[in-house]
């Protein structure tokens, strides 16, 4: 299995996880690419059998440079016929989307938006999207908006224990794709 990780993280969230995912992939015996967004430009996303791509929700949006890549993408899959009407999937691809987020005002309804989004560049291209994750992840720099949003106290996320979920999804994602 070919597999390739992409992220965008300003704050070090979604870099923990996109590293988590890293781990438990190898560790399932899948040696990923893995690729900060601004590097990944070049990437033929078919030309992988799963993949993974995060940020951190950015105003209910994936943040401008996570944009900026969807957007060229589009355009490449455009021109090169690689969107087709009705988005039929093509065999054997399969995405992620991994969002961070504090969601200080109103949760997870900051995070949805975002993800969703991701979702739609990968089924317009083909892909099968198997899940999408939503991590919290402390808000760095205010910390009223670690301690009082509606998460509550949420300094030091993702922790151990929401990384660990994530590796544990890897796992059985990776085992029921190659069952």
């Amino acid at each position: 299995m070919h597999a390739l990780i992409i992220y965008w993280s300003a704050t070090g969230n979604t870099k923990k996880v996109a590293d988590t995912i890293r781990d438990a992939l190898e560790k399932e015996g899948i040696t990923p690419v893995f690729k900060k967004v601004a590097d990944a430009a070049a990437e033929d996303l078919h030309s992988y059998n799963l993949v993974f791509i995060g940020a951190p929700t950015y105003q209910w949006q994936p943040p401008e440079p996570v944009l900026k890549y969807i957007n060229e993408k589009m355009d490449y899959y455009r021109k090169n016929n690689g969107i087709k009407v009705c988005a039929p999937k093509v065999p054997g691809k399969t995405a992620v989307v991994f969002i961070t987020y504090s969601g200080p005002h109103t949760g997870i309804k900051e995070a949805t938006p975002a993800g969703d989004y991701l979702e739609q560049f990968f089924e317009h291209i083909g892909f099968d999207v198997a899940v999408k994750w939503y991590i919290v992840g402390e808000f760095h720099n205010r910390e009223e908006m670690s301690t009082k949003g509606t998460l509550g106290d949420i300094r030091g996320r993702p922790n151990q224990q929401d990384l660990q979920e994530i590796a544990d999804n890897v796992s059985a994602l990776v085992k029921k794709l190659t069952a």
